[in-house]
Protein backbone atom coordinates (compact mmCIF):
# COMPACT_ATOMS: atom_id res chain seq x y z
CA UNK A 1 0.00 0.00 0.00
CA UNK A 2 2.87 2.42 -0.43
CA UNK A 3 1.00 4.56 -2.94
CA UNK A 4 -2.32 4.81 -1.11
CA UNK A 5 -3.82 5.25 2.33
CA UNK A 6 -4.02 2.25 4.63
CA UNK A 7 -7.76 1.53 4.72
CA UNK A 8 -8.93 -0.62 7.63
CA UNK A 9 -12.35 -0.95 6.04
CA UNK A 10 -11.09 -2.60 2.86
CA UNK A 11 -7.88 -4.37 3.89
CA UNK A 12 -8.42 -8.09 4.46
CA UNK A 13 -7.67 -9.20 8.04
CA UNK A 14 -5.35 -11.92 6.72
CA UNK A 15 -3.54 -9.65 4.26
CA UNK A 16 0.06 -8.78 5.04
CA UNK A 17 0.46 -4.98 4.90
CA UNK A 18 3.04 -3.49 2.56
CA UNK A 19 4.76 -0.28 3.63
CA UNK A 20 7.59 1.56 1.93
CA UNK A 21 10.86 2.02 3.87
CA UNK A 22 9.94 5.67 4.52
CA UNK A 23 6.48 4.70 5.78
CA UNK A 24 8.03 2.10 8.07
CA UNK A 25 10.24 4.78 9.65
CA UNK A 26 7.19 7.00 10.19
CA UNK A 27 5.24 4.11 11.73
CA UNK A 28 8.13 3.37 14.08
CA UNK A 29 7.93 6.99 15.28
CA UNK A 30 4.14 6.65 15.63
CA UNK A 31 4.56 3.48 17.67
CA UNK A 32 7.02 5.26 19.95
CA UNK A 33 4.57 8.13 20.49
CA UNK A 34 1.81 5.64 21.33
CA UNK A 35 3.96 3.70 23.77
CA UNK A 36 5.32 6.77 25.54
CA UNK A 37 2.26 9.01 25.60
CA UNK A 38 -0.81 6.91 24.93
CA UNK A 39 -3.37 7.28 22.18
CA UNK A 40 -3.78 11.04 22.75
CA UNK A 41 -0.10 11.55 21.97
CA UNK A 42 -0.55 10.23 18.43
CA UNK A 43 -1.55 13.32 16.46
CA UNK A 44 -0.75 14.09 12.84
CA UNK A 45 0.98 17.32 13.87
CA UNK A 46 3.09 15.59 16.52
CA UNK A 47 3.98 12.69 14.24
CA UNK A 48 4.85 14.99 11.34
CA UNK A 49 7.20 16.92 13.61
CA UNK A 50 8.78 13.84 15.19
CA UNK A 51 9.19 11.93 11.92
CA UNK A 52 10.21 14.99 9.86
CA UNK A 53 7.47 14.60 7.27
CA UNK A 54 4.48 16.66 6.17
CA UNK A 55 0.94 16.19 7.41
CA UNK A 56 -0.10 15.95 3.77
CA UNK A 57 2.08 12.86 3.37
CA UNK A 58 0.51 11.28 6.45
CA UNK A 59 -3.00 11.83 5.08
CA UNK A 60 -1.97 10.48 1.69
CA UNK A 61 -0.40 7.34 3.16
CA UNK A 62 -2.74 6.50 6.02
CA UNK A 63 -5.90 8.54 5.62
CA UNK A 64 -7.46 9.76 8.87
CA UNK A 65 -6.28 9.14 12.41
CA UNK A 66 -8.05 5.77 12.62
CA UNK A 67 -6.23 4.73 9.45
CA UNK A 68 -2.93 5.76 11.01
CA UNK A 69 -3.69 3.80 14.17
CA UNK A 70 -4.66 0.77 12.07
CA UNK A 71 -1.41 1.04 10.13
CA UNK A 72 0.64 1.17 13.35
CA UNK A 73 -0.98 -2.03 14.64
CA UNK A 74 -0.71 -3.77 11.26
CA UNK A 75 2.94 -2.75 10.97
CA UNK A 76 3.70 -4.20 14.40
CA UNK A 77 1.91 -7.45 13.53
CA UNK A 78 3.75 -7.64 10.19
CA UNK A 79 7.00 -8.19 12.09
CA UNK A 80 5.86 -11.82 12.42
CA UNK A 81 7.15 -13.26 9.16
CA UNK A 82 5.61 -16.19 7.27
CA UNK A 83 7.31 -18.39 4.67
CA UNK A 84 6.03 -18.80 1.14
CA UNK A 85 4.22 -22.07 0.51
CA UNK A 86 6.68 -23.17 -2.17
CA UNK A 87 9.71 -22.66 0.07
CA UNK A 88 8.20 -23.95 3.28
CA UNK A 89 7.19 -27.37 1.98
CA UNK A 90 10.40 -28.34 0.21
CA UNK A 91 10.86 -31.19 2.70
CA UNK A 92 9.73 -32.04 6.28
CA UNK A 93 12.79 -30.51 7.95
CA UNK A 94 12.42 -27.26 6.03
CA UNK A 95 8.74 -26.96 6.93
CA UNK A 96 9.45 -27.63 10.59
CA UNK A 97 12.20 -25.00 10.52
CA UNK A 98 9.72 -22.50 9.07
CA UNK A 99 7.16 -23.27 11.78
CA UNK A 100 9.86 -22.80 14.42
CA UNK A 101 10.93 -19.50 12.85
CA UNK A 102 7.32 -18.32 12.91
CA UNK A 103 6.97 -19.16 16.61
CA UNK A 104 10.26 -17.43 17.43
CA UNK A 105 9.14 -14.30 15.57
CA UNK A 106 5.75 -14.41 17.31
CA UNK A 107 7.43 -14.53 20.71
CA UNK A 108 9.71 -11.66 19.75
CA UNK A 109 6.77 -9.45 18.78
CA UNK A 110 4.37 -10.36 21.60
CA UNK A 111 7.02 -10.05 24.31
CA UNK A 112 8.48 -6.78 22.98
CA UNK A 113 8.08 -3.63 25.06
CA UNK A 114 6.13 -2.00 22.22
CA UNK A 115 3.51 -4.76 22.02
CA UNK A 116 3.23 -5.03 25.79
CA UNK A 117 2.70 -1.26 26.06
CA UNK A 118 0.03 -1.33 23.33
CA UNK A 119 -1.80 -4.17 25.08
CA UNK A 120 -1.63 -2.45 28.46
CA UNK A 121 -2.97 0.74 26.89
CA UNK A 122 -5.86 -1.15 25.31
CA UNK A 123 -6.67 -2.99 28.54
CA UNK A 124 -6.80 0.35 30.33
CA UNK A 125 -9.45 1.50 27.85
CA UNK A 126 -11.47 -1.72 27.92
CA UNK A 127 -14.19 -0.28 30.18
CA UNK A 128 -14.76 2.77 27.97
CA UNK A 129 -17.50 3.14 25.35
CA UNK A 130 -15.03 3.10 22.48
CA UNK A 131 -11.84 1.07 22.57
CA UNK A 132 -10.59 1.57 19.02
CA UNK A 133 -7.11 0.37 19.89
CA UNK A 134 -8.45 -2.89 21.33
CA UNK A 135 -10.50 -3.51 18.19
CA UNK A 136 -7.48 -2.88 16.00
CA UNK A 137 -5.21 -5.12 18.07
CA UNK A 138 -7.72 -7.93 17.57
CA UNK A 139 -8.56 -7.41 13.88
CA UNK A 140 -5.25 -6.10 12.48
CA UNK A 141 -3.02 -7.86 14.99
CA UNK A 142 -4.14 -11.13 16.53
CA UNK A 143 -6.65 -12.13 13.82
CA UNK A 144 -4.24 -11.33 10.98
CA UNK A 145 -1.48 -13.42 12.54
CA UNK A 146 -3.76 -16.32 13.46
CA UNK A 147 -5.37 -16.40 10.01
CA UNK A 148 -2.01 -16.59 8.25
CA UNK A 149 -0.73 -19.14 10.79
CA UNK A 150 -3.72 -21.40 10.12
CA UNK A 151 -2.99 -21.16 6.41
CA UNK A 152 0.61 -22.21 7.11
CA UNK A 153 -0.54 -25.22 9.12
CA UNK A 154 -3.10 -26.16 6.46
CA UNK A 155 -0.28 -26.12 3.92
CA UNK A 156 1.63 -28.58 6.08
CA UNK A 157 -1.39 -30.85 6.30
CA UNK A 158 -1.95 -30.78 2.52
CA UNK A 159 1.62 -31.92 2.01
CA UNK A 160 1.25 -34.69 4.63
CA UNK A 161 3.67 -32.97 7.00
CA UNK A 162 1.10 -32.50 9.77
CA UNK A 163 -2.11 -34.29 10.75
CA UNK A 164 -5.05 -32.65 12.51
CA UNK A 165 -8.81 -32.29 12.10
CA UNK A 166 -9.16 -28.55 12.63
CA UNK A 167 -6.56 -25.93 11.78
CA UNK A 168 -7.89 -23.46 14.35
CA UNK A 169 -7.62 -26.03 17.15
CA UNK A 170 -4.11 -26.96 16.01
CA UNK A 171 -3.02 -23.32 16.01
CA UNK A 172 -4.49 -22.70 19.45
CA UNK A 173 -2.42 -25.60 20.76
CA UNK A 174 0.74 -24.27 19.09
CA UNK A 175 0.04 -20.78 20.45
CA UNK A 176 -0.52 -22.09 23.97
CA UNK A 177 2.63 -24.20 23.91
CA UNK A 178 4.64 -21.19 22.77
CA UNK A 179 3.16 -18.38 24.88
CA UNK A 180 2.25 -20.36 28.00
CA UNK A 181 1.50 -17.90 30.85
CA UNK A 182 4.50 -15.70 30.04
CA UNK A 183 2.52 -13.04 28.17
CA UNK A 184 0.11 -12.37 31.04
CA UNK A 185 2.99 -12.28 33.54
CA UNK A 186 4.84 -9.70 31.43
CA UNK A 187 1.65 -7.65 31.02
CA UNK A 188 1.34 -7.59 34.79
CA UNK A 189 4.84 -6.18 35.09
CA UNK A 190 7.05 -9.19 35.74
CA UNK A 191 10.61 -8.67 34.53
CA UNK A 192 11.57 -10.98 31.68
CA UNK A 193 14.18 -13.57 32.66
CA UNK A 194 17.03 -14.76 30.48
CA UNK A 195 14.99 -17.89 29.72
CA UNK A 196 11.99 -15.81 28.61
CA UNK A 197 14.23 -13.72 26.39
CA UNK A 198 15.66 -16.83 24.73
CA UNK A 199 12.98 -17.00 22.07
CA UNK A 200 14.86 -19.55 19.96
CA UNK A 201 14.91 -22.17 22.71
CA UNK A 202 11.29 -21.50 23.63
CA UNK A 203 10.21 -21.85 20.02
CA UNK A 204 12.14 -25.09 19.54
CA UNK A 205 10.57 -26.63 22.67
CA UNK A 206 7.06 -25.52 21.68
CA UNK A 207 7.36 -26.94 18.15
CA UNK A 208 8.82 -30.20 19.48
CA UNK A 209 5.77 -30.65 21.73
CA UNK A 210 3.45 -29.59 18.91
CA UNK A 211 4.92 -32.23 16.59
CA UNK A 212 4.42 -34.92 19.22
CA UNK A 213 0.69 -34.17 18.92
CA UNK A 214 0.31 -33.28 15.25
CA UNK A 215 3.39 -34.52 13.41
CA UNK A 216 2.51 -36.76 10.47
Amino acid sequence: MPAAAYDIATARPDAAPEFSPRQQVVLQHALKLLVEGGEKALTTAGLARTASCSKESLYKWFGDRDGLLAAVVAYQASQVQFPSESGATADPDTFRAHVTAFVEALLGVLFSESSLALNRLSIGQSNTNSNKLGELLLVRGKHMISSRARTMLETGRRHALLKFDDADDAYQVLYGLAIRDVHIRLLLGETATAEVNNHADQAARAVDRFYRLFGA
